[in-house]
């Protein structure tokens, strides 16, 4: 084992993983198969715990002992409420393994209950690692952004979903109608802007050339739910490879092999940006920065700075007057930066 290979701990919330499942994907009972292997390409799993009443749970628990998962006991039927017992239990166990066994480097919690988004703050704080690991419709959307990459069960390699339908009568079959598209949401960020901003930001901040492998933590640094295959990739590397063809980036020969360094072409995809810019700085003559970004969108609605890693519009328009684009000059009269096109 080499020194920097994943050592994992592995924790389920048996339970509300079993019930997503099967209510919504129709998996029953549970496989743990496809969440095994996608660890296993991560790193090296040492200790499995799965927690729940196996009363319940009789045909899965026989399947887990076979994948060499310790079964913690949490009994529901003894009188009193004991609803929050395996959660209490796990969170319990997770953070005592944290502080007893240092060479454990990341916990994967299997779970889609916001209720362990403390725990994993916890593990976070105690330099660990945390891969979540749920059922898409029964996940809270506070679990996701706490961890540092987030495995949706749906979406595993060997995960056959089957929704059952609703139990009652059939009803009568209406008409066909057309029913209409689900707009996009803000989550299906184009993964070349995903990619291109997270690559200029970490180029603002890197001594050396970006590699692929610290791009692809970045990355799922700012969307743990990331994943190449929902781009039509079968990996991060191949990814990088289509954007290269595509011009967004510019592939190199990296320090290890496997690895490439990341770079933008000489005319980078904020070339377009910092152009329009300058023409609408020199249709305006000398305006104000505070109003310039509004007359921008009103050329390219679509704009934005942060696509192109700049935190505001300010750092946008001094890195446009660091390449010797623009002048800007502060105006205390106006209270605002008077911009000018450079000669």
């Amino acid at each position: 084992m080499t020194s920097d290979d994943e050592r994992i701990a592995l924790f389920l919330d048996y339970e509300n993983l079993a019930i997503g499942a099967r209510d919504g994907l129709g998996v029953s009972p549970f496989d743990l198969g496809p969440v095994a292997d996608a660890l296993a390409e991560r790193g090296r799993v040492v200790a499995r715990r799965a927690y729940a009443d196996w009363s319940f749970f009789d045909e899965d628990r026989r399947l887990l002992v076979r994948q060499q998962v310790e079964l913690i006991e949490l009994p529901q039927r003894m009188g009193v409420a004991r609803k929050n017992a395996a959660d209490i239990k796990m969170a319990v166990d997770a953070v005592e393994l944290a502080y007893e066994r240092p060479f454990v480097t990341t916990f994967a919690i299997g779970t889609g209950d916001s209720d362990f988004t403390p725990l994993v703050h916890k593990l976070r704080e105690l330099d660990k690692r945390v891969i979540g690991i749920g059922v898409q419709s029964s996940t809270s959307a506070l679990l996701p952004p706490a961890c540092d990459e987030f495995l949706f069960y749906d979406r595993l390699p060997g995960v056959d979903a089957q929704p059952r339908p609703r139990r009652g009568r059939p009803a009568p079959v209406p008409a066909p109608a057309p029913e209409p598209e689900p707009e996009p949401t803000e989550e299906q960020v184009d993964v070349a802007k995903l990619v291109a901003s997270t690559l200029a930001g970490l180029q603002r901040h890197a001594d050396g050339p970006v590699l692929g492998s610290r791009l692809k933590r970045a990355v799922l640094r700012k969307d743990p739910t990331f994943d190449e295959s929902d781009h039509g990739f079968r990996g991060f590397g191949e990814l990088l490879r289509g954007l290269a063809e595509q011009g967004v980036i510019v592939l190199t020969e990296g320090s290890a092999q496997g690895d490439p360094a990341v770079d933008f072409p000489e005319h980078g995809p904020d070339a377009g940006a910092f152009a329009l810019f300058v023409d609408v700085v020199r249709e305006l003559g000398r305006p104000q920065l505070s109003g310039l970004k509004d007359r921008m969108r009103k050329r390219s609605p679509d704009f934005s700075e942060k696509r192109y890693g700049f935190g505001s519009f300010l750092a946008f328009a001094r890195a446009a007057a660091a390449r010797g684009l623009v002048d800007m000059v502060w105006s205390d009269d106006l209270g605002d930066w008077v911009v000018s096109a450079a000669p």
